[in-house]
């Protein structure tokens, strides 16, 4: 095997080296330190010299183009800078304001111009919105279950007039959002977070997923991403080739292969076992699509391949919580998202500043339950340390990456990803008509403007048994808030 070169990095972004925790090259960029060769599809392309591990080579110039789209995403209708090369992109007025010069107004709206690129914005919403009363009917339509044909009948709308205020709506629930992200971020100095990720149309089989990442207890939600642009690219790729432009971008043919319906197995560590059996059936363990599997490409839009969607989500989350003393990161079992945090927080994780923990349970698990006699199983080529239990019916289990010993029972007792499943499978029973619409299953841009939406009412309006909502159970907000108070 020869040793080649790794992709060029993107300024200090590198993100191809060893990702065994226990390996002295953990986080290492010397390519001395591996067998680099492209030249062989059928044999791996990096291989650590110290353990033997095989992590897949990423692109870092394309994951740097996905984290400046997906920011850009994430501040359409902010009042902030949306140069994509300034180093403000993205940062609100409204919590960064030693960012931006107050510069004049435009009718009676106040305009700003950014200290970094000297660009100029106008804030749209320093005015009151006359549009208020119709965007509430609108969205009390939608939380009831209304089809979009109905909503506009309604109304008197015509469908591009609807789309047009979801997406203002949607641009003022992220405004509105931005002062509570920044709060809770500010007053937060340890932190236990959960990554979940699921199909984000699961009757469509379109290949889209959603990505959402949030406090693992309350269930507030920080961020969340698809791996999907609603506009065409002109490049896209069969195969991917770490070494090529644009090979982020999954080409319409990469679709339709054959589904392995293998019968799951019974019990939890049958179902972990099981689950690495499929990861190593991957031709790239850290991408779910090089598995055999069946998707329809959207008629309309791009796919990215779910690596550089998920790298990116997890370097857009880091700058919001460098600050923070402690932080574990809590996801389900997929070495996608392993990878993507243990990658992005390397130094951190070398510090004992952040750990990641894998957690998997059965449906009869009851939350908080003190676990019985735990068993210790090393599983995969990986040798991952995972501690079973069991409390009544239920089992439970936790892989802590960190190896960190004596720590077990209380990870079986705290850590989970519920909060962040619920919110998923809650969007889904909610938008459900939305959601499974015929015509929506291959057109799935529409729905990316209630992702917003939904994220802003599930934070700060929707109450859970005991009359909370999630910005209450961290002191953010004293009430929830109306929709009313959404579109204010």
């Amino acid at each position: 095997m020869s040793s080649g070169k790794l992709p060029p990095a993107t300024g200090e972004l590198q993100l191809n080296f060893c990702k065994t925790l226990t390996c002295p090259n953990f986080g290492s960029i010397d390519e001395q330190d591996y067998l680099v060769q492209h030249t062989n599809p059928a044999r791996p392309t990096l291989v650590c010299r110290e353990c033997g591990a095989f992590p897949p080579l990423l692109n870092n110039h394309q994951v740097h183009a996905e984290l400046i789209a997906q920011r850009q995403l994430h501040a359409d209708g902010l009042c902030a800078c949306t140069n994509p090369d300034c180093e403000h992109l993205g940062k609100p007025v409204l919590t960064y304001r030693h960012c931006y010069h107050a510069f004049g107004y435009s009718g009676d709206r106040q305009r700003y111009r950014c200290k970094g690129c000297q660009s100029t914005f106008v804030d749209r919403w320093s005015g009151i919105n006359k549009k208020s009363e119709l965007q509430q009917k609108l969205l009390a339509f939608l939380f009831t279950g209304h089809t979009v044909r109905d909503i506009c009948r309604r109304l008197s709308l015509n469908p591009k007039t609807f789309y047009d205020h979801l997406n203002q709506i949607a641009a003022r629930c992220r405004q509105k959002l931005a002062a509570y992200d920044t709060r809770f971020l500010a007053d937060t100095s340890t932190g236990h977070l959960a990554s979940v990720h699921t199909a984000l149309q699961p009757k469509s089989e379109n290949g889209v997923q959603w990505l959402a990442t949030g406090e693992a207890h309350s269930g507030y939600v920080l961020l969340q991403d698809v791996n999907y642009h609603p506009y065409a690219h002109s490049h896209l790729s069969d195969h991917h080739d770490p070494y090529q432009e644009d090979c982020r971008f999954m080409a319409t043919t990469h679709a339709g292969q054959h589904e392995d319906r293998s019968p799951r197995p019974e019990g939890l560590l049958g179902r972990v076992d099981a689950k690495y059996r499929e990861v190593f059936a991957r031709s790239n363990v850290e991408d779910p699509y090089t598995y055999p599997l069946h998707f329809i490409y959207p008629n309309r839009g791009t796919l990215i391949r779910p690596q550089y969607t998920t790298y990116a989500h997890y370097l857009n989350l880091k700058p919001l919580i460098d600050h923070w003393q402690q932080i574990v990161v809590f996801s389900p079992q997929e070495p996608l998202l392993r990878s993507a945090c243990l990658s992005v927080f390397e130094a951190d994780i070398r510090d004992k500043r952040v750990s990641h923990v894998y957690v998997e349970q059965d449906s009869h698990w009851q939350p908080g339950a003190e676990p019985e006699k735990i068993d210790i199983v090393l599983l995969s080529w990986w040798r991952d340390r995972w501690a079973f239990t069991r409390s009544g019916d239920g089992t439970k289990a936790i892989c802590d990456h960190g190896q960190n010993k004596g720590k077990e029972a209380y990870w079986l007792t705290h850590a989970s990803c519920d909060a962040l499943k619920k919110y998923q499978q809650q969007f889904h029973q909610q938008f459900s008509l939305l959601v499974n619409e015929p015509r929506r299953r291959l057109r799935p841009g529409g729905l990316l403007p209630l992702l917003d939406i939904y994220r802003a009412w599930h934070n700060l309006c929707w109450q859970d048994k005991a009359h909370l909502t999630p910005a209450q159970r961290l002191g953010l907000t004293e009430r929830p808030l109306t929709l009313a108070d959404l579109m204010l």
